[in-house]
């Protein structure tokens, strides 16, 4: 299995994923999403070509992630402040 990012929801109907190293994109409908996974969350899925096989949620991963996006965003808003 690989590491996904949720990087969208279209629609309501569509979720955008971004797989793997190079990030490349895979569209699936989202009701192949596991309960709880948004834009943002990570996920582990298996593809055979264009079809997914199995997903299933990244909590830990997703947590790590936010909290670094986070962490960077505050960061960002410092130097802001420090700026103005």
């Amino acid at each position: 299995m690989e590491k996904a990012i949720v990087d969208q929801v279209v629609d309501g109907k569509h979720a955008v994923l971004l797989v793997g190293g190079q990030e490349i994109e895979k569209v699936i409908s989202t009701t192949r999403l596991p309960d709880g996974v948004t834009a943002g969350s990570v996920v582990k899925v298996e593809f055979h070509g264009d079809e997914l096989v199995s997903i299933e949620a990244d909590q830990k991963e997703t947590t790590k992630t936010k909290e670094r996006i986070n962490s960077k965003m505050e960061l960002l808003r410092e130097r802001s402040k420090r700026r103005n």
